[in-house]
């Protein structure tokens, strides 16, 4: 593929629900932009984008593609981001280096729940944005229910610019509103001329003049000589919708059908003409590395390198991959560059674009253009690239919020260190997994943003890096602590010929305030303990804090005095006053009686109207404490409560069952507090049959 100058390139992302048929639009894009001969099918998993297994054997898109097309003399990167909500990280790199989006809505379904955390997402990052009506061909389309729901549930500012030529499986055309003209089309896609209803050219009409209303509203001239009665030129029309566009004040509406092959011409047609170049979106603006300092980068050829890494993919045969847009200036192959976030220098050896997993080589990448480059040996998803003389620091990409967590184990032994080397590259590729090593649980967790999220992470452990894993229970990080004064005397004499174990020493425990860990005090007088073993008592008994003294989990919040105690002149150590500290903590703690700490999370909600009572009552099932409401406006509501750790572990999957996918939540810990005792008992008694056959063995 040839180079071609920034204000020629056009950087679009697909956004859309789960089977609204992104991955298919791309296909036909593809293929009527003459890139390949023959339509691929998500069915037969033989499309460009969706390539990897995990998607084949789903259907789902999992990971962001990228699909590059030419069309009248400008380049296009199509990035087609999954629209399964799990996958919501991949959209977020895509939207991060797209220029405008494609929201793609299926006729038959509608506007859905992740159409609207799209939307919000493209006009966070304040990218123009198009809808495309997709499978108006099929049973019970209906683009009118659409273009109500577009208003309805995502605000202002849509103007079809097309309209349907038939309905259903009738469907063979459209109504290009700002010709208002009709175009049918055959099999391959071609279009010609046709004819419309009356009641057709009637809502053209109608739409055309709409559209002229909003296009003079964008400049003053175009809105004199448009108040003055003249009409506007289609030049006129075509600017001036362009600049209403890239304003974000005009989204453009287009419908068709991807598998028939219908207004794919015309959607192409629109995005190269009527979306912004990387040239009109401004400069890049980054930091000065190491300072706060603001720095901006034209998106000039000219300019000194900069260059956004924004996905990291790991190669079977070439090793790990770097996808990045060019900020400003050129990369050229066989250079160096310099990584701010690491500071370090890589070698950029052979560029190239990917289209799907396929690889065509390129000369160079100038600013505003995507690309590749392999075996980069510091760079990871989020780092920025640059000339070393004029760095600069672009922000890191955003992370999702990880909902979920599963605990795994590798299925074979010995693969403890073979399973984080794989982890680790895994959060490489997919920066919204995030691996944890819980010192308290000794568990090895995998966040992610949901259920499938992380059966994918796990698929792909076994596929791509060789380790097989299987989930176990997750653990709760529950703690010990005493629920009153205790004593005890903890005694370790052994006589065995030759030198023995002897240490005794007498023991009171009593809690403290929540959060005040542990306390040691020392009340020994005359000697009953030998002041070099005073330490050792005390090591003993943080030995046992850590392993807990009745169920496993580690013992808080106690003050332990040791009072009295006896040592023999030959027979005393200081592993002997560590057993006996030992002892005597764990009988101290069981007179004292065991109280269960679990940890409690503060929760953030967000759910529509509609839901609020479900959700609080699912909450107050879950031994949840409702804090308060908010309404938040666009018809939702802020819940806010506190809630156990261990009844809002699998919250993510729950949530999502009870709201179709329309909640969302956050949860940060809080504080421990006591297990009610019915449950505490139930714990302990698992957690002691648990080990039970550790010991036997």
């Amino acid at each position: 593929m040839k180079t071609y100058d920034p204000e020629k390139i056009r950087n679009v992302v697909l956004l859309g629900h789960q089977g609204s048929g992104k991955t298919t639009l791309a296909e036909a894009l593809l293929y009527v932009s003459g890139v390949t001969t023959r339509m691929g099918s998500i069915t037969e998993g033989s499309t460009v984008c969706d390539f990897e297994p995990e998607e084949i054997k789903k259907t789902i898109s999992v990971s962001l593609a990228i699909a590059p097309f030419e069309w009248k003399g400008r380049k296009v990167n199509l990035l087609d981001a999954p629209g399964y909500a799990d996958f919501i990280g991949e959209a977020q790199a895509a939207v991060r280096v797209a220029d405008a989006a494609i929201l793609v809505v299926s006729a038959v379904d509608g506007v859905q729940v992740q159409h609207e955390a799209l939307w919000r997402l493209a006009k966070n990052a304040d990218i123009p944005r198009f809808v495309f009506v997709n499978k108006l061909d099929r049973e019970r389309a209906d683009f009118h229910a659409v273009l109500d729901q577009l208003s309805d549930r995502l605000g202002p500012g849509f103007a079809p610019v097309d309209l349907p030529l038939g309905e259903e499986h009738e469907f063979h055309g459209i109504v290009d509103v700002l010709s208002e003209k009709a175009f049918q089309y055959d099999a391959a896609g071609k279009s010609t001329e046709s004819d419309m209803s009356p009641d057709q050219e009637a809502e053209c009409t109608l739409l055309h003049t709409r559209i002229l209303d909003s296009v003079a509203e964008t400049d003053d001239e175009l809105l004199e000589k448009y108040l003055g009665g003249e009409d506007l030129t289609p030049d006129e029309i075509t600017k001036g919708l362009h600049k209403g566009v890239c304003e974000s004040s005009v989204f453009p509406v287009l419908v068709g059908s991807a598998t028939k092959l219908v207004g794919l011409d015309r959607l192409a047609d629109i995005v190269v003409e009527m979306a912004p170049s990387p040239l009109e979106r401004g400069p890049g603006v980054g930091t000065r590395p190491g300072t706060d300092e603001p720095e901006e980068r034209e998106p000039l050829a000219s300019a000194p390198l900069s260059a956004f890494v924004f996905k990291t993919i790991s190669d079977p045969y070439v090793g790990r991959i770097s996808l990045f847009k060019v900020i400003s200036g050129r990369m050229r192959p066989d250079s160096n560059v310099y990584n701010t976030a690491t500071a370090a220098d890589e070698r950029i050896a052979q560029l190239f674009t990917l289209r799907g997993k396929h690889q065509e080589p390129l000369p160079e990448v100038v600013a505003g253009d995507i690309g590749g480059v392999a075996k980069l040996a510091h760079t990871h998803s989020g780092n920025t690239l640059a000339d070393k003389s004029h760095p600069v620091a672009y922000e890191e990409l955003e992370s999702p919020d990880r909902v979920l967590a599963k605990a795994i184990v590798p299925k074979t032994k010995g693969d403890e260190d073979k399973l984080m080397t794989a982890l680790a590259r895994l959060h490489e590729e997919d920066p919204a997994l995030l691996v944890e090593r819980n010192s308290e649980t000794h568990q090895t967790l995998i966040w992610g943003t949901g259920d499938t999220h992380l059966d994918i992470a796990m698929e792909r452990l076994s596929r791509k890096y060789g380790v097989e894993v299987v989930e176990i229970p997750l653990r709760i990080p529950y703690r010990e602590t005493i629920a009153g004064p205790g004593k005890a005397i903890g005694r370790h004499v052994k006589q065995s010929g030759g030198h023995g174990q002897y240490a005794v020493c007498n023991l009171e425990i009593e809690p403290l305030e929540r959060g005040g860990g542990f306390e040691y005090v020392d009340k020994i007088f005359g000697g009953a303990v030998p002041s070099q073993f005073i330490p050792s008592v005390e090591k003993g008994i943080q030995k046992t804090l850590a392993e807990g003294a009745v169920a496993g989990y580690p013992v808080v919040d106690v003050r332990v005095t040791l009072v009295d105690g006896k040592y023999h002149a030959v027979d005393s150590s200081d592993m002997a006053f560590q057993i006996a500290g030992s002892i005597g903590f764990r009988e101290a703690v069981a007179n004292a009686g065991v109280s269960l700490l679990e940890p409690i999370m503060d929760l953030e909600v967000m759910v529509p109207d509609s839901y609020l009572g479900d959700i609080m009552g699912d909450l107050n099932a879950k031994r949840g404490r409702i804090q308060g409401t908010e309404s938040v406006g666009g018809g939702r509501q802020l819940v806010k409560a506190k809630a156990p750790m261990a009844e809002i572990a699998r919250y993510a999957i729950d949530l999502r069952s009870m709201t179709g996918g329309q909640g969302t939540f956050r949860s940060a810990f809080s504080h421990y507090e006591p297990v009610p005792p019915h449950l505490a008992e139930k714990i302990i008694t698992e957690a002691k049959q648990a080990k039970e056959p550790s010991k036997a063995h």
